[in-house]
């Protein structure tokens, strides 16, 4: 007999960039992640590095809202000789990367795709900075999926629907009521 789909998504998880770490609640696509996130619909998390960066500082709000996510732990073991690690740099940085900031770039996306997650993030891809990690996003699509916080709400949003549309289907088919959740999230 065909069940109904669960709340939570059949989706990877998502891995937060330190530049959406939302300490203020200004980021309304970040609210709507986090809000889909704490009503188990996706789970999130960020890298050791990202965790590490996003403490860095004397930012009360931001230090506190890090906190409450969950982060990775092998950025300290990353072998920046391993071949995924050598693929990831040269896409981002084909003259490798000359500094920490570009070093922690590197280590961000090598953490997602060691735990197959889709990385979310706000670096480039705009006129002031039109390499970055989204800039060389395509670079990397056989590595690991690279989304903005904006296109992580359009790629939920039409995961919830082919979900609830699922499960409509199977209502009309076995005459099952659907979960009160269907079509509210």
């Amino acid at each position: 007999m065909i069940e109904m789909q669960q709340r939570m998504l059949y989706t990877p998880i998502f891995h937060i960039d330190t530049n959406l770490i939302n300490a203020r609640g200004l980021l309304c696509t970040m609210n709507q992640i986090e809000k889909w996130a704490n009503d188990e619909i996706i789970l999130i998390n960020i890298s050791g590095v990202s965790y590490r960066e996003a403490l860095a500082g004397n930012n009360a709000q931001r230090t506190k809202k890090t906190r409450t996510y969950l982060h990775t732990l092998t950025d300290e073991n990353i072998d920046i000789t391993c071949k995924r690690y050598r693929e990831i740099e040269n896409a981002i940085f084909p003259q490798s990367a000359k500094n920490q900031n570009q070093h922690n770039d590197v280590r961000v996306i090598f953490e997602a795709a060691h735990w197959n997650a889709i990385l979310v993030t706000r670096d480039g891809a705009s006129k002031n900075q039109p390499g970055g990690i989204l800039g060389n996003r395509d670079k990397l699509r056989d590595i690991v999926k690279i989304l903005s916080d904006t296109e992580t709400v359009e790629f939920i949003r039409h995961k919830i629907t082919e979900r609830d549309n699922f499960n409509h289907l199977v209502a009309q088919e076995t005459g099952k009521i659907l979960p009160t959740w269907t079509g509210g999230d």
